[in-house]
């Protein structure tokens, strides 16, 4: 089966790769290629690809193996993968690369209950270190003196403002953002269903047919249709002699017939799997169970808490509270909105009303973030309801509230792209000293 590869992923990562094992003079390579994008597009098994095209060796690493009970374990695994890659291009003669999947689930740090550990910093600080000095990457309790070949990192992830800033500042990581256009998605789900038959047309339908799902939406759908073969096949056999006929069996392993991938078909399956996701949406039962949840509800005398895909925000006692960073809020902008319809403007500009107003009319969703400077140092912002829609007007009047009940403190707005599940906006109103 052959797999299509974007050609704007692959200039950028053989590029990356390259330039690392170059000598350039006076240029100044950064180390790191983060890739990151919204999940579930491919970003691994894109890079995988390109390995495989340019003949690269690749040392793996997963979002687990950056936390442990014994503090500076990950980062001393972090030094030791990246010689191992060093010494095996050495050995092999060939390029090879660190990769790090889902580095910002394993090292990110998303709201207030995220648990910033030592091991955290020190991952943090080890890749900065590398990127510093990739030549002199030392393993606790021993020196080398012998310089190591150079190696470049790959690291991928969903939301890389997550991560410490200065690990991602330009001259260390190399950020690309992988959201793949109709023409690749196109081309991925071709290759996804190359020996089913469907013809360039089928392809196209079904892609625009599903337009908002990820990558892998196409692949699980490939095989959803394969479960009526398999459940023909346990009742055939009889439920308690599957495992037997499986596992460990001397008949050859059960072989099926390619089933019927017509279009209609396909798009049937499809949105069954479709209204799937819709019910995880809906029903958000952490709501229900999470006893922190409750707790923070009961004490503010609310109804229930929702997060972002409630598209409500938080009214006192009656609707849900849209979750976001610390998920508090105060009851000023709601008393504000509840008696006063009139959006006072003297502490916000017009052109930041003018943001809020063309945001929230795109669809995107807004919040207010605030900050003492030691929250802020530590990036750990509160943060008010999450504004929708029409809303434009109680987002600014919030603001307003906000800007005065947090004089001498940091204050921002926050715009998130709720299909993309991406930032569109950061940007800071207030700063303690003017």
């Amino acid at each position: 089966m052959s797999y299509y590869i974007s050609p704007r992923f692959l200039n950028k990562l053989s590029v990356h790769i390259t330039k690392n094992f170059l000598n350039l003079p006076d240029v100044r390579v950064p180390l790191i290629l983060g890739i990151h994008g919204r999940k579930g597009e491919g970003k691994s098994f894109q890079c995988e690809l390109v390995f495989e095209r340019m003949g690269v060796e690749a040392v793996h690493m997963s979002a687990g193996e950056l936390e442990s009970p014994d503090a500076g374990d990950p980062a001393r695994l972090i030094r030791l993968r990246y010689r191992e890659a060093s010494e095996m291009s050495k050995v092999k003669g060939c390029m090879c690369v660190l990769m790090i999947n889902d580095l910002d689930a394993g090292a990110g740090r998303f709201d207030r209950n995220t648990q910033y550990t030592v091991n955290t910093q020190l991952v943090h600080g080890t890749l900065m270190n590398i990127a510093d000095n990739p030549t002199n990457v030392q393993l606790p309790g021993s020196y080398d003196s012998n310089p190591l070949r150079r190696i470049p990192i790959i690291v991928t992830g969903n939301d890389f403002s997550t991560l410490y800033e200065p690990l991602i500042r330009d001259g260390r990581m190399e950020k690309f953002y992988w959201e793949p256009d109709r023409e690749d998605r196109i081309g991925v789900v071709s290759g996804i269903f190359a020996e089913d038959g469907l013809s360039s047309r089928e392809i196209e339908q079904l892609v625009d047919t599903f337009p908002h799902q990820a990558i892998d939406f196409f692949s699980a759908l490939r095989s959803r249709i394969y479960d009526e073969q398999i459940l023909k096949f346990i009742d055939d056999i009889g439920l308690d002699k599957v495992s037997t006929r499986v596992v460990n069996s001397v008949e050859e392993p059960p072989k099926f017939d390619n089933p019927n991938f017509s279009i209609a078909r396909l798009i049937e399956f499809g949105k069954l799997m479709q209204a799937e996701q819709e019910q995880v949406d809906r029903m958000r039962l952490a709501r229900e169970y999470n006893q922190d949840l409750r707790l923070v509800k009961q004490e503010r005398g609310e109804g229930e808490m929702g997060g972002w895909g409630d598209g409500e925000r938080g009214r006192g006692g009656e609707g849900e509270m849209g979750g976001w960073g610390d998920g508090e809020m105060g009851n000023t902008s709601r008393d504000a909105v509840k008696y006063n319809q009139q959006v006072p403007s003297m502490h916000v500009d017009l052109e930041t009303q003018e943001q809020i107003r063309e945001l929230l009319s795109q669809g995107c969703c807004l919040a207010i973030e605030y900050a003492n400077e030691r929250r802020f140092r530590s990036n750990a912002w509160k943060s008010s309801p999450v504004f929708h829609g029409n809303e434009a007007s109680e987002a600014i009047t919030a603001l307003v509230d906000c800007l005065a009940e947090h004089r001498g403190e940091y204050v921002r707005l926050i715009g998130v792209d709720p299909k993309a599940k991406r930032r569109v906006l950061e940007k800071i109103i207030q700063r303690p000293h003017g």
